[in-house]
């Protein structure tokens, strides 16, 4: 089956710093792909690469198309059914429009004629009142903002829709109302969902694969249920170990991954993550491949993608469950 979106050693450069390295994954037709990964793994700029809002190399392909020329009008089409969806609908929606201002900027040229009665459906879509389409963005609550640029992302028909961080700025209460709308939207009109997230509750809850992020490059890949299950790469288990108990709910602490971050990743050929690594040449002797070889060499043999010479591969030694309940929030 020809993956929804495929990406094929995307990288990332902003003069002498690469954002993202080689960064490959498939998102599967109606199907959840969540990016995971700490501030500063280049969850959001390959979210920004794959819709032409940042300069790469490699290969990206919508379906069949392929969307990676910059100058290509079928890779501008192509591009045109991947949508994206902002952390902030403050900054994305122009605060001079109206609600309904705002949604038709997303609409197709062929629906511009009747342009009421689409903006109407796309507010009921994303369970919005219709009386709201002569408002502006600033009367709105960050929520009702919020699915506004859902509506507006939903009305150029896209194929993929990218949600980057999309419930970070909510409220708790209002963070479930949101996800609840995007699980039933991507259930009802068969979507494909990049999901881009620093949440493992919330991954759980949305996605049906992850991808986990390190400096730039994807270090472990799979099913959701395998990797925050039965994680192998010792990033990945420690992104889970971060994760306080509240009950008998696990939420992810914006403030241990965040800390995580203010270490800078290790110079050199070998494995970016080795002076944090608790398995690595700083805790365990002998261990020098670490320094010395790229981990991807061989990573794909495991039981899922892991990046780690010293990958756990044992399916009967789970990780810790995160957001194991059937509810978001």
């Amino acid at each position: 089956m020809t993956p929804a979106l495929s990406v094929q050693d995307l990288t990332v450069r902003y003069g002498p710093v690469t954002a993202v390295r080689s960064v490959s994954f498939d998102l599967r037709p109606g199907s959840v792909l969540g990016l995971v990964g700490e501030s500063g793994s280049g969850k959001s700029t390959t979210a920004r690469a794959v819709v032409g809002l940042a300069p790469f190399s490699g290969t990206i392909r919508v379906g069949d198309a392929d969307a990676s020329s910059p100058r290509s009008r079928a890779a501008r089409d192509a591009r045109r059914r991947v949508q994206m969806v902002f952390q902030d609908s403050r900054s994305s929606l122009d605060p001079r429009f109206t609600v309904g201002q705002c949604v038709a900027e997303g609409l197709p040229a062929g629906e511009r004629r009747d342009a009421g009665r689409r903006i109407r459906e796309l507010l009921d879509l994303v369970s919005l009142d219709e009386g709201l389409v002569r408002s502006r963005p600033g009367q709105l609550s960050g929520g009702q903002r919020q699915r506004v640029a859902i509506a507006r992302a939903l009305a150029a028909r896209p194929d993929v829709l990218v949600a980057d961080e999309v419930t970070a700025s909510l409220d708790v209460s209002v963070q479930a109302v949101v996800l609840n709308l995007l699980r039933r939207l991507q259930a009802d009109l068969g979507l494909s969902m990049l999901f881009i997230s620093h949440n493992l509750a919330v991954v759980r809850y949305m996605c049906d694969d992850v991808a986990v992020m390190f400096n730039g490059r994807i270090v472990e890949q799979g099913g959701v249920d395998d990797i925050l299950g039965r994680a192998q790469h010792p990033y990945t288990r420690s992104l889970l170990a971060a994760v306080p108990e509240v009950g008998q709910h696990r939420l992810l602490s914006d403030t241990a991954i965040e800390a995580s971050a203010a270490s800078s990743p290790a110079p050199g050929p070998g494995c970016d993550y080795r002076l944090r690594c608790p398995v690595g040449p700083a805790v365990e002797p002998g261990r020098e491949v670490c320094a010395t070889t790229d981990p991807a060499l061989g990573a794909e043999g495991r039981v899922h993608l892991a990046v780690c010479h010293f990958a756990r591969e044992r399916r009967d030694e789970p990780a810790a469950a995160v957001g194991a309940g059937g509810s978001a929030g």
